[in-house]
């Protein structure tokens, strides 16, 4: 025999403390838009690009046949040790990449320290270094990318000895700074102001509790 059960739902601002907090908990982990970091990554590979760092592209299979492109750059996140970012993608010298950084980034020191590190290494070497960053192993955080160096030099001349040291730790450190941004922003996408516009404009409904109704 049917029956008709009747339910009371609620909007965000009409529920108790807890309970709207229960509210944003499920939209954090349910209804956060997966593509939230897009943006991140887009001005990320602008910022490689002008330190000289061409990031690598892969494909990605489609139901309907087709395939997509997308980025090697990769995270892991927030809440644990060991979380972090890695890419991969070809390192070249840009000389102008010190001034360049300067001038789009002003005030962050420590994309400063990167490109100064690559600069310096790189005039020891007569601008003549490459390096392939692969990410290697199970795991996603800096120290999970294998960089190689050689030098490129008409003459065969071989490149100083701190040199893939000194590429190595530049890249790790791209890496981290990649990472560090997008906490931030995941942390900005997830306060309480966000998560409560993103509800109301979405009019979601809950019970009194605070789960997600329909």
């Amino acid at each position: 025999m049917s029956r008709i059960i009747s339910t009371t739902v609620y909007t965000l601002d009409e529920l108790s403390g807890s309970a709207r907090e229960q509210a944003r908990t499920w939209y954090r982990e349910h209804a956060l838009n997966d593509d939230w970091y897009q943006n991140v990554f887009d001005e990320f590979c602008g910022t490689c690009n002008i330190l000289g760092v061409e990031i690598n592209m892969y494909r990605v299979p489609l139901l309907s046949g087709g395939s997509r492109q997308h980025r090697c750059i990769w995270f892991s996140g927030f809440c644990h040790q060991g979380e972090g970012a890695c890419f991969e993608g070809d390192y070249a010298y840009q000389p102008q990449a010190v001034y360049r950084i300067r001038e789009h980034y002003p005030e962050d020191a420590d994309l400063h320290r990167i490109a100064d590190l690559l600069q310096t290494i790189q005039l020891h070497n007569s601008g003549q270094l490459h390096a392939t960053i692969r990410h290697h192993g199970q795991h996603i955080h800096e120290n999970c990318m294998a960089v190689t160096v050689e030098r490129h030099s008409p003459s065969g001349q071989d490149m100083t000895t701190d040199s893939e040291a000194a590429v190595t730790e530049a890249m790790r450190l791209l890496a981290r700074w990649l990472y560090d941004w997008l906490e931030s922003e995941y942390g900005w996408q997830t306060s309480p102001a966000i998560v409560d516009d993103d509800i109301i404009d979405g009019k979601y409904t809950f019970t009194a509790s605070g789960q997600r109704f329909g």
